[in-house]
């Protein structure tokens, strides 16, 4: 049975963002950098803002957008100038990588083989991953040939062609795993050195990644020193031989631009954003005249270019204030973030960073978390003890035996100089660093010392053993 079909009204609550809201959220995120490049492309793209100018011009031919309403009409007609008098700093650098691919398949071209043959070799390099590994099993490989580019061959051929590939530059590409990777970086080296690292490598990998390292010089026959010489030879081979170049075409170096720089004198705490100006917005006044008088005019070309001018003139507005609110947002957060950690930029000593949570900093601006989140996202500070990202002075905290708070960064801190003062011949284990620690005035359990311990990267007592 059809139900019957009516009107009804419906009253709904809904949250929107304004277009200046959205703007100020997009900008507060980016970084010096960006936004400079976000600046400069609003500029180039509504003539009615313009980049800072000497305030002789602007006073006898540019009118500030503040003197007209909001409901004026204006004519499309305006003056550009976007570019200042200052020479703009440039912060992008420039750089011609040959990608892992192509390199690969250069040195292919090289090859005495078949077409059919350079045909799988190719497939095999394009199936290499980013380490230059060959992690699919050679039978899975010739299927996906024969499925995906009606290419047909056997296992025998795929692994003929895959020794050739491993007979490329860099040396260890298509490894199948990371001891055939180091094996084929040795396969060169005839020197005893280079023997003993092969058979530790082909015979004795297992105890050698466990680090039984008394089994395999008693089983080899070798001295303590010609083992710790075998270990550091192997210790220089690359176990990612992909990443030698780069498959991006892109430069990988990141080039930092402080936001922020702080200032230390006479005991006094403070910061300067030297690369942060505001665009201004002015209209000239020889169009400016005419934006008033297409108010009155009935003339339908003259009302359709001033919808067009109005719609720039709110766009250029919003951006300004964006900018404004972003900068305001920022000093307020770094303000903050200053006040928090007074002790610690004064002298850059990580044992005065106290514990830190985006909320505190929240609760201290009166901005939502997730705005301190955006701010503090891709955004460095230049102090007199180094540069450091935002995102550096926030961390958790546990409570010492006195019951003060103690920042994690500072329970790592005392956890590494631990380690690196241990006898590597009898490295500490977790329970022994958990005495150590309590014994520094640190109440940490076992648990959360292996959580530190490999937060910074330190294996276990055991794969940190050295003869």
């Amino acid at each position: 049975m059809m139900q019957g079909q009516g009107l009804g009204l419906e009253l709904k609550l809904q949250t929107k963002l304004s277009p200046l809201q959205i703007q100020t959220i997009k900008l507060i995120e980016l970084p010096i950098q960006e936004l400079e490049q976000r600046k400069r492309k609003e500029l180039e793209e509504n003539p009615v803002l313009e980049e800072d100018t000497s305030l002789e011009d602007s006073k006898s031919k540019d009118v500030s957008l503040d003197e007209y309403k909001a409901d004026d009409t204006p004519s499309y007609k305006l003056y550009v100038n976007n570019y200042g008098k200052d020479e703009r700093p440039q912060y992008n650098t420039f750089s011609v990588k040959e990608s892992f691919t192509q390199s690969l398949m250069d040195q292919l071209g090289y090859c005495d083989i078949s077409e059919h043959e350079r045909q799988v070799a190719a497939f095999l390099i394009g199936s290499l991953d980013d380490r230059g590994y060959l992690s699919s099993s050679i039978d899975k490989i010739v299927d996906d040939m024969a499925f995906r580019a009606n290419i047909m061959t056997t296992d025998e051929e795929a692994l003929r062609m895959l020794r050739v590939i491993q007979g490329f530059d860099p040396a260890g590409v298509g490894a199948r795993d990371l001891r055939e990777c180091l094996l084929l970086q040795l396969e060169t080296d005839t020197s005893r050195l280079g023997e003993i690292s092969r058979t530790i490598l082909r015979d004795y990998y297992n105890e050698f990644t466990s680090r039984h390292f008394q089994k395999i010089i008693s089983r080899l026959g070798l001295s303590e020193e010609e083992f710790r010489d075998a270990v550091k030879r192997i210790s220089k081979l690359n176990p990612s031989p992909g990443g030698q170049i780069d498959d991006s075409y892109n430069d990988q170096a990141q080039q930092i631009v402080p936001d922020f720089i702080l200032n230390y004198e006479n005991g006094t705490l403070g910061f300067d954003m030297p690369r942060f100006n505001i665009p201004e917005l002015k209209v000239n006044r020889k169009y400016a005249n005419i934006l008033l008088q297409a108010a009155s005019s009935e003339d339908r070309e003259a009302k359709e270019a001033a919808a067009f001018v109005k719609k720039k003139l709110d766009s250029a507005k919003w951006f300004v204030e964006a900018v404004k609110q972003r900068y305001n947002t920022l000093s307020k957060t770094m303000q903050a973030i200053l006040d928090f950690q007074h002790d610690y930029f004064v002298d850059g000593d990580e044992s005065n960073l106290k514990p830190m949570v985006l909320k505190d900093i929240a609760e201290k601006t009166g901005f939502d978390i997730s705005t301190i989140s955006r701010v503090v996202n891709s955004k460095y500070i230049e102090t007199h003890f180094g540069v450091y990202p935002l995102k550096y002075f926030f961390s958790e905290g546990l409570a010492d035996q006195s019951g003060k708070e103690v920042s994690t960064r500072e329970l790592k801190k005392v956890l590494g100089e631990l380690i690196g003062e241990e006898d590597k011949r009898k490295p500490l284990t977790d329970d022994r660093l958990v005495t150590l620690m309590e014994e520094k005035g640190y109440k940490v359990a076992r648990r959360t010392v292996a959580k530190y311990r490999d937060q910074l990267g330190i294996p276990t007592a055991r794969l940190r053993k050295e003869l």
